[in-house]
């Protein structure tokens, strides 16, 4: 399975191990940020959720201009100097010592990380056809969730709060993982030139994100992302974790058992999950995720109800609904990017992937600020109600799609 998802070209086999080496050094400080500005920094935890949210709106904000860039000068010369401002504000972060620094380098951070996705994804999408796309996609999303988890598991060994240099180093070695897939692209000469110089000459690209949106399909496709992310990937970090904590009441530590289990799904699934989905509909896929997100979150919901009366059944349940969300997040990884590219055009892929990238960064914002208040009202019954219908909702709307 693993050779068959392979990409044929070796070139785009070079970009997926880049991918995989970046991903250990994100997941060494992937959970870490808010402790490392809290307990080691000692900014309050008012200006620390401040910081981070920052980060989200600068990189939202940045996202479209960096698909412009990427159509009008090529992946290549924008995805090189984002990964290497990137690994620069990365290092950075080990000499935070005050908020108007935090905010500084977090800034640069983010000024890095605006056109890396939808620049590896422009990438990948030029080497590869759209037959074998789906599968070079799940790959990709496979080797992130196993260098993340590979990450995460050295960075627990080491941290502690402490000893304010192991987060000094954990991020001296991610800054270090993101000059990895930079070195690769560089060994590549030919990759990530400007597409539509290739096939329409020097003339610019016509109708920028207005031609994207006129787009009716895609366009249907960002609805549905919007209403799935929001209800899905946007809960995990507040809503799911609120929930699991405060209406099922299991330990921070059960909480982490489940982000591992979803982990675990992932790596072991995705390759299984893409031979499946061979010759099957893109969209009744898409569908299927959001009745697989909708049943993760009644899991969740039917812990709620068991609560203390029975911890380890209700623990069992926040680790089971972790591991289904995984397994949808299996079908969306290899679907979404393959279907935006097959409905982009050469010249305006890279504004395609950026509009689908910033579907993640809207539901991020409108996710956690609405998971509050709805986890606040009936024990939390309002909230799985919501996103429950939600992740319906999307299901709908993915087969308005076909």
């Amino acid at each position: 399975m693993l050779r068959r998802a392979l990409p044929r070209r070796p070139e785009a086999r070079r970009i997926l191990v880049g991918t995989l080496l970046s991903a250990i050094g994100r997941g060494l400080t992937l959970p870490f940020l808010f402790i490392y500005l809290t307990d080691v920094r000692g900014l309050t935890d008012a200006r620390a959720g401040l910081v981070i949210g920052w980060y989200g709106a600068v990189t939202l904000v940045l996202s479209p201009l960096g698909g412009t860039l990427i159509d009008r000068f090529g992946a290549r010369r924008v995805v090189l100097p984002c990964l290497l401002i990137e690994a620069a504000g990365t290092g950075s972060l080990a000499l935070v010592h005050s908020s108007a620094s935090a905010f500084l380098v977090v800034t640069v951070i983010a000024i890095g990380s605006s056109a890396i996705w939808s620049g590896q994804n422009t990438i990948l999408a030029s080497l590869t056809d759209d037959g074998e796309r789906q599968r070079v996609f799940g790959l990709n999303f496979a080797l992130l969730n196993l260098g993340i988890g590979i990450g995460g598991m050295t960075s627990g060994a080491i941290v502690d709060t402490g000893r304010p240099v192991t987060f000094q180093t954990i991020y001296l070695l991610d800054a270090v993982s993101y000059l990895m897939p930079a070195l690769i692209l560089l060994t590549l000469p030919g990759v990530g030139r400007r597409i539509s110089a290739a096939v329409a000459g020097d003339r610019a690209s016509g109708g920028g994100y207005l031609t994207v949106l006129r787009d009716r399909p895609f366009r249907r496709l960002v609805i549905f992302g919007l209403i799935l992310t929001t209800c899905g990937y946007a809960q995990i970090e507040v809503g799911f974790t609120a929930y699991a904590v405060r209406v099922v009441e299991v330990s921070p530590r059960v909480v982490a058992w489940a982000l591992a289990a979803n982990t675990v799904m992932i790596v072991l699934a995705q390759l299984v999950v893409i031979r499946r989905l061979e010759g099957r509909s893109r969209t009744g896929a898409l569908a299927a995720v959001g009745a697989v997100f909708a049943a993760a979150w009644l899991v969740l919901g039917a812990a709620g109800l068991v609560g203390t009366g029975n911890a380890l059944v209700a623990a069992l349940g926040v680790v089971a609904c972790s591991a289904i969300f995984g397994f949808g997040e299996t079908m969306l990884s290899p679907v979404m990017p393959a279907l935006t590219n097959a409905l982009a055009t050469d010249e305006l892929r890279g504004r395609y992937n950026a509009m689908s990238s910033m579907i993640f960064g809207i539901s991020g914002v409108i996710g956690p600020v609405t998971a509050g208040p709805l986890i606040g009202a009936a024990d939390g019954k309002v909230w799985v109600v919501a996103v429950v219908g939600g992740c319906l909702l999307a299901s709908v709307v993915a087969l308005s799609l076909r």
